[in-house]
């Protein structure tokens, strides 16, 4: 018997995944399940472009607004939640739309994620500590030579996976990488057609990156900043603080940036996003990649064909 069929729709932010899977979802008559780091948390709504009401009228979202921001939600998190709204989903004969750009969120859901030592609070303090007084980039030097293949796969400016690699080491003996080569993933009980959608002039990206971004503004996005930063629990060194936009505009409201700097700060770091999602995804050797609108003719025709009985 035929594994029951799943779509994921991937991309780089403000890539048209949204707007391709909306209408894909109201053709199909399902749902989606969100796989994004950023729209599991309530109260981040404009800066991480939340679908609005009329979306989600037409296009019920699954796995967002499930945490408050002071929580975290690892990709380990993600995958034991996710997994049974995509069974459900398959029960009630749709076909499950995973859509997002967080690569380890489909990986930990769609490969598994390896077993790992559990986190130790003495030596991540010790680690924190030493970030602070030697800089995040000799932690990440010292990773290179360590565990290279980690190294070559962490960005130099992502502290908590550094700090966790680290530690990782440091408790076991043995590399993160070690630990993912040693690791059995169970099956992904589902058949699988996985997209990328991304235009192919990177230009045409960067551009809706500005726009959509000056958009957020127009809506409130620093409105919405000084209300989190309102709130105790909350501060720059969470997950979801450090989202971005969020970290920038924390900064800016902090006096750290005028308007113009927070302005090109936050549209340089979303377009490095983007250059960091598109590179993630190439390594998916399975994946179509797809222009959303120059292409659309086609991606509808591989949607059809995939879904068409055998």
């Amino acid at each position: 018997m035929q594994a029951p069929p799943v779509i994921a729709i991937m991309g780089p932010t403000a890539s048209g995944k949204t707007a391709y899977a909306a209408e894909l979802c109201q053709r199909l008559g399902t749902e989606i399940v969100s796989v994004d780091s950023a729209l599991v948390y309530r109260r981040l709504d404009i800066g991480a472009a939340k679908p609005d009401a009329a979306t989600l009228a037409i296009a019920p979202h699954r796995m967002i607004d499930i945490r408050d921001p002071h929580e975290v939600f690892s990709a380990a998190d993600f995958a034991r939640e996710a997994m049974p709204h995509l069974l459900e989903l398959a029960g009630q004969r749709k076909v499950p739309l995973l859509v997002g750009g967080t690569g380890l969120y489909f990986r930990a859901l769609i490969e598994g994620l390896s077993a790992m030592p559990a986190a130790d609070a003495d030596v991540r303090a010790e680690l924190k500590a030493r970030m602070v007084s030697e800089g995040l980039p000799a932690l990440h030097a010292e990773l290179q030579a360590l565990d290279p293949v980690s190294a070559a796969r962490i960005h130099p400016n992502d502290p908590q996976r550094i700090l966790r690699a680290l530690e990782i080491h440091r408790v076991s003996g043995k590399s993160r990488s070690d630990w993912q080569r040693k690791s059995e993933r169970p099956a992904f009980p589902f058949r699988l057609l996985s997209i990328v959608l991304a235009p192919a002039d990177r230009g045409e990206l960067h551009r809706r990156i500005a726009l959509r971004f000056d958009q957020m503004l127009a809506d409130g996005f620093l409105d919405e900043v000084r209300g989190l930063m309102a709130d105790p629990r909350l501060h720059p060194d969470l997950p979801s603080m450090r989202s971005v936009g969020y970290r920038q505009a924390w900064q800016h409201l902090s006096g750290q940036s005028d308007a113009k700097a927070f302005r090109e700060q936050t549209i340089a770091a979303t377009r490095q996003l983007a250059k960091r999602q598109l590179t993630w995804f190439r390594g998916s050797a399975s994946s179509r990649w797809f222009d959303p609108q120059a292409e659309k003719d086609t991606l509808d025709y591989c949607v059809r064909e995939f879904l068409s009985p055998s």
